[in-house]
């Protein structure tokens, strides 16, 4: 009984937080005339394309998808770098100060992002990165990398160094040790911190909003503010560019959670 009391709970659950996502799938392949009528329809009357097409064809998308791929890739290939690196030194290295390092990094991840538009736009501007990519490339890494330490930390914790050990004494480098038993070892949470990531950069509106002046740097989240002007909102095309949006994000998750999922097997098998 216990254990149908939680399936049903989490049935509840799922069916809760898929419905905006069905609502918003449903209503992008709409006919404008349902999205303006009063009558909720769970399932569509009539299905049309046009609402995709019309999302599609607003001027620049290829580029608006290019920079936000761009950066959202870039900034998470550096965040997972450092971060693993830093995890490593303030799990497996004995130094002083290592404890208010740890502190530190916590105290970052909870400053909120709206506290740092001034000092950041200054930044940018002296550094003459103003108005270009990298900027958003170099504050998305500095947002996702205290999350990336704090987590991935965690997780090589989990791992005793007692593999590493193992490994060497049957001959493995420091290197080979870590590449060939711990790394494997740490793929959830690779996929973890690369998921968060990937979304903290690729939702991130207000920098790309405030950094980006020219429309040619603009990014997806910028993209879909295009449909609300001052004549009202194309509530279907507005619906269709969404999902368009979602789509790279689940394609992301799927893409590193096969892959490295795979990899934990391996790796555990050789260890």
């Amino acid at each position: 009984m216990r254990r149908w009391v939680f399936s049903a709970l989490g049935l509840v659950l799922s069916v809760f937080f898929a419905f905006p996502v069905y609502w918003m799938v449903s209503s992008s392949v709409k006919p404008t005339d349902q999205l303006q009528s009063r009558d909720y329809d769970l399932i569509p009357l009539g299905v049309t394309g046009q609402h995709y097409v019309t999302a599609v064809s607003e001027p620049n998308f290829l580029t608006f998808l290019r920079n936000s791929l761009l950066v959202s890739l870039t900034a998470v290939l550096f965040a997972l770098v450092t971060g693993l690196l830093a995890a490593l030194a303030l799990s497996r290295m004995r130094f002083r100060g290592r404890k208010g390092f740890v502190l530190l990094v916590l105290v970052a991840q909870l400053i909120p992002l709206e506290a740092l538009f001034i000092p950041l736009f200054l930044m940018m501007r002296d550094a003459g990165l103003h108005n270009r990519l990298p900027s958003l490339v170099l504050i998305y890494f500095a947002f996702t990398l205290p999350f990336t330490i704090w987590t991935l930390r965690g997780f090589v914790d989990g791992i005793p160094a007692e593999l590493e050990e193992a490994a060497m004494v049957d001959g493995c480098g420091r290197w080979g040790a870590f590449r060939r038993v711990t790394l494997p070892l740490l793929g959830p949470g690779l996929v973890a911190t690369s998921v968060y990531g990937f979304i903290t950069a690729w939702n991130e509106f207000l920098y790309a909003l405030v950094l980006m002046r020219d429309q040619e740097n603009y990014t997806l989240p910028l993209w879909l503010a295009s449909f609300q002007t001052a004549f009202g909102t194309d509530w279907g095309a507005t619906m269709a560019a969404s999902t368009l949006f979602t789509l790279p994000v689940l394609v992301f998750f799927l893409v590193v959670q096969r892959n490295l999922v795979a990899g934990v097997t391996a790796g555990a098998v050789k260890g």
